[in-house]
């Protein structure tokens, strides 16, 4: 399949059909993904051998969307927060992801991958400049 066609999740009715776009579900996955505490961001995945972490314009490029007739799988790449347990945070991601996911398109999911890419430190901007003046 050539990289630039759309794959799109079609479901026919009696008033017409409905389409939705793997980018959608991405996007959605996303969403869920980042809004879990414990979540750093998305990953792009490793450049140069570091985990190269995206803004929120660019959530859909740090997961990866099968979608069929009726189900879907998803694989998210993810940077988790320094200190947060990661297999709890990775439950809550694969529980938040499958419900937006089910709830707002109607898909069943039957797999959330998750992909730890990196760990995200907090930035201690604030505490040097205190040091510096």
């Amino acid at each position: 399949m050539d990289k630039r066609e759309r794959v799109e999740r079609t479901e026919h009715n009696d008033v017409g059909s409905i389409r939705i776009a793997d980018e959608v579900v991405g996007i959605i996955a996303g969403l869920a993904a980042t809004e879990v505490p414990g979540v750093a961001g998305m990953s792009a995945g490793l450049v140069g051998g570091i985990a190269e972490m995206l803004g929120k314009k660019n959530l859909s490029k740090g997961v990866k969307v099968e979608v069929g007739e009726r189900e879907a799988a998803v694989d998210l790449y993810i940077i988790v927060e320094y200190g947060v347990r990661i297999p709890d945070v990775a439950l809550r991601v694969q529980e938040n992801v499958k419900r937006a996911i089910e709830s707002m398109t109607g898909l069943d999911v039957v797999e959330v991958n998750i992909h730890v890419q990196g760990v995200g430190f907090a930035q201690e901007g604030k505490d040097e400049e205190v040091r510096v003046r």
